[in-house]
């Protein structure tokens, strides 16, 4: 299955798009160089087959493309970062 991601900055938000259905990851930037990943929803009809991986990958590669610390407020994301530890140094430091 092929799905194509968007990213719309003014939305603040990566869209799946695949099979007339949609997926998307919301997030915010609470402060200078950081991404906090809020929020991951992925149609019905699509859930199970990598969707919610792919948009993942999306706003991840973005963080890491623009320096960015992440923050995982989305418990989506905040699995999928500690099952991929490729994707663990991107996390903002605790204080």
């Amino acid at each position: 299955m092929s799905v194509r991601i968007e990213h719309h900055p003014q939305d603040q938000e990566f869209i799946a798009n695949t099979g007339g259905h949609t997926g998307e990851l919301a997030y915010s930037t609470p402060e200078e160089g950081v991404i906090d990943f809020i929020h991951t929803f992925v149609d019905e009809a699509l859930r199970g087959q990598g969707v919610g991986e792919t948009l993942a990958r999306a706003g991840l590669d973005y963080a890491r493309q623009h320096q960015l610390r992440v923050r995982t407020s989305c418990k989506f994301m905040a699995a999928f970062v500690r099952q991929h530890p490729e994707f663990q140094d991107l996390l903002e430091a605790k204080a």
